[in-house]
């Protein structure tokens, strides 16, 4: 596990890209833990009506599923660089490992969270509090979820979240009592957790940033 701080979008999906591509079968999955500078990202098979005023806000157009999200601080973005095919998984799987450990951490904290099976993502009372989106490439997954924990949710009424006109969104810090400025850190260690059991690894090697000429060791499994 990977925890990169606030950083910029577009270097992050340059490093996703570029350790996806190099991997080989001996490369170590990795989970990165990060927030990202205010952003909307388009995903492959967005529709521009979806983006109704971006504002100030970039709007980048990038290679995982989905339709338009935003992203900003106080959002956990959790990206899981997975080896599909040596797990044995479909992306279906991992779909359901990812939105079953945001329900499990919401429930540490009462907050009682579903998945939508038209519509990938974790609710709560029929608000959207954690978004998903996914590319596989030569058996690989790169991108990953984001969940709402403490941020400025109007940049969301500038769009259609994740295409769907009127969609309500949420955090936790209007759910549950969360001293974010101890807490953030906390619920990314319980995500850490309940992700490794979803995904069945035994063990988490954790640091902080980038060694770019050695991007591996994270998640173990």
């Amino acid at each position: 596990m990977r925890e990169l701080g606030l950083r910029d979008y577009m270097p992050v999906w340059d490093a996703m890209q570029t350790f996806t591509a190099e991997r080989d079968e001996s490369s170590t999955d990795e989970v990165w833990l990060l927030q990202h500078y205010p952003v909307y990202t388009q995903g492959r098979n967005g529709k521009s009506e979806n983006i109704l005023e971006p504002g100030p806000v970039p709007v980048i157009p990038v290679d995982r599923g989905g339709q338009v999200t935003y992203h900003g601080p106080g959002q956990l973005v959790t990206y899981t660089l997975i080896d599909l095919k040596r797990k044995h998984w479909g992306v279906r799987q991992l779909i359901d490992a990812l939105e079953q450990t945001v329900i499990d951490l919401l429930a540490d904290y009462d907050i009682a969270a579903v998945s939508r099976d038209d519509a990938p993502g974790v609710y709560v009372e029929g608000k959207k509090i954690a978004s998903l989106g996914l590319r596989v490439r030569r058996g690989c997954a790169y991108h990953g979820l984001s969940l709402n924990v403490d941020m400025d949710l109007s940049p969301f009424s500038r769009i259609n979240p994740c295409g769907h006109k009127g969609l309500e969104v949420t955090r936790m810090s209007q759910l549950c009592n969360l001293d974010t400025s101890g807490d953030y850190h906390q619920v990314g260690i319980k995500l850490i957790e309940h992700l490794a059991h979803h995904l069945g690894y035994d063990k988490i090697k954790s640091e902080t940033g980038f060694d770019e000429h050695k991007r591996r060791v994270a998640a173990n499994g």
